[in-house]
């Protein structure tokens, strides 16, 4: 089975697909990066991949807007949702101190869910760069400045060997994300 998830490797996308599987039994699968929602809507309906994985909703920062801008595009099937309690960490090339972060880059929806953490910092750069998976590896990759840092999984951490220098940095305990399960529509209807 082929599942698209809206994130790179390290994703909490991509751990929620991990997990719809394995509670589903589904053994045999494959994962396609597909960094957005729309990236994963566009590949069910050319069909690339068999199921989608994207996230909605968030207890904390409401509704992912990306999600509902791409599902207003296609047509598809919510065959499922997978809930997430999203543990967002600080992320960095090396250990370094606070005041020591010129920048911090990750998706707004992250930003959002981690608000008290990031006023406490003065004089960082707030930017978004899309997927909080997809701003690990490309700091990883010198994309991004050794001298800025991610907000992203631990898991993205292990992924692109990033060091945690703070962890659990959201506002709301638990902090729990619904991904939707989707598949192609079936258009075969009949009266």
């Amino acid at each position: 089975m082929k599942i698209g998830v809206s994130g790179d490797m390290g994703s909490f996308s991509e751990e929620a697909g991990i997990n719809y599987a394995k509670r589903s039994g589904i053994s045999d699968y494959e994962l396609f990066y597909l960094i957005d929602m729309q990236g994963v809507l566009a590949a069910l309906a050319k069909g690339q991949i068999d199921i989608g994985v994207f996230p909605v909703v968030n207890n904390n920062s409401g509704l992912v807007r990306p999600a509902f801008e791409a599902m207003g595009r296609y047509l598809f099937d919510v065959i499922d949702e997978e809930h997430l309690d999203v543990s967002q960490c600080l992320l960095a090339s090396k250990f370094m101190p606070l005041n020591e972060i010129s920048a911090i880059y990750s998706y707004t929806p992250a930003f959002n869910q981690c608000k008290k953490f990031l006023a406490e910092l003065s004089n960082v750069r707030i930017i978004n760069w899309g997927d909080t998976a997809k701003a690990a590896r490309d700091l990883a990759s010198g994309v991004i400045p050794i001298n800025c840092a991610v907000i992203g999984s631990a898991r993205a951490a292990t992924a692109y060997n990033l060091q945690v220098i703070a962890s659990n940095l959201q506002d709301v305990k638990p902090n729990v994300t619904m991904f939707v399960i989707v598949k192609k529509l079936n258009n075969n209807l009949s009266c």
